[in-house]
């Protein structure tokens, strides 16, 4: 088997998106589309590179069930490798979520068989298959905060992340917090939205590049904030900070766009592109995203 290019570590499961056809506020049932299609963070960052020509492979927890199944095969469709994916006794999990024109307005998140899974999930990084305590995988990683505080603890100080180049995302604001100790590590680069930041940091920050100074200063060694159609940020210990632009678009889906923010910019920075051009990507991507457009990096 040939070894993938990106490990992908993190939420593998489906999105209900429910999205009216009217502003909601005020509302009860009304009209409107629901779709159901492979989600959570680390396939989504999965699929977009897949999109982009990489081959991702996903670490994470799938239920034994037929919905778990019917995943699997839609991610290997997609481009994506489940070679590596733990099967879980519990059901596949899924995240529902209701969007309007001004974003998103509720959403549950059922991750429970990639909490309960635990470090199982990392069982292809120490066995030989992708890596092992004494050579470690040294390829680019992206982690989503959709594992446990603990088992980001531990991977924080373990020598299998030792070499990686280190992506990590938030799951939601409600779980940025538990990205404290992992964002320290030397070889990260934390993606965050301006609330993520501010929770991370206890601050208030105005915008994306105070955030991203702001988790500089709290230990990061990078940090990329994102702040909607407001410009976004790219900070490193004792460099400036850069910022750009986002292109005005009407907002077709909100559910996804921070991964592919992440996807873009990772994805520029392993073929050679410097922080402008791959904040300037990323900002177009996650733009294209939001309005549905076709986008080529």
């Amino acid at each position: 088997m040939n070894p993938p290019d990106i490990l992908c570590i993190g939420s593998v499961l489906w999105d209900i998106i429910g999205r009216p056809e009217v502003f909601l506020a005020g509302r009860g049932d009304v009209a409107g589309r629901i779709r159901r299609l492979p989600g959570g963070v680390a396939m989504n960052i999965a699929m977009t590179l897949a999109r982009f020509g990489l081959k991702p492979a996903v670490l994470t927890a799938i239920g034994e069930d037929g919905e778990g199944t019917e995943l699997l095969a839609a991610a290997e469709k997609l481009g994506v490798s489940t070679a590596y994916a733990f099967r879980s006794a519990r059901p596949t999990d899924c995240y529902m979520a209701i969007e309007d024109e001004t974003g998103l307005v509720a959403a549950i998140a059922d991750a429970h068989s990639l909490e309960e899974a635990g470090d199982a999930i990392l069982a292809a990084l120490s066995d030989g298959r992708l890596g092992t305590p004494e050579a470690p995988w040294a390829g680019p990683i992206a982690l989503d905060g959709n594992l446990t505080a603990e088992l980001l603890t531990q991977i924080a100080a373990s020598p299998l992340f030792a070499r990686a180049d280190l992506r990590i995302a938030p799951a939601s604001p409600g779980k940025a917090e538990r990205l404290i100790p992992v964002m320290r590590h030397p070889r990260a680069t934390l993606y965050v939205n301006r609330q993520e930041a501010g929770l991370i940091t206890g601050t208030n920050p105005a915008t994306a590049a105070e955030a991203a100074a702001a988790l500089v200063a709290a230990g990061a060694a990078r940090a990329l904030v994102t702040d909607g159609a407001h410009p976004a940020a790219d900070a490193t210990a004792g460099q400036p900070v850069l910022t750009r632009a986002a292109r005005p678009v009407q907002a077709r889906r909100i559910t996804g766009a921070g991964d592919t923010f992440m996807a873009a910019h990772l994805f520029a920075e392993t073929r050679g592109a410097g922080p402008v051009e791959a904040l300037e990507r990323a900002q177009e991507a996650a733009a294209a995203y939001v309005a549905f457009e076709d986008f080529q990096p």
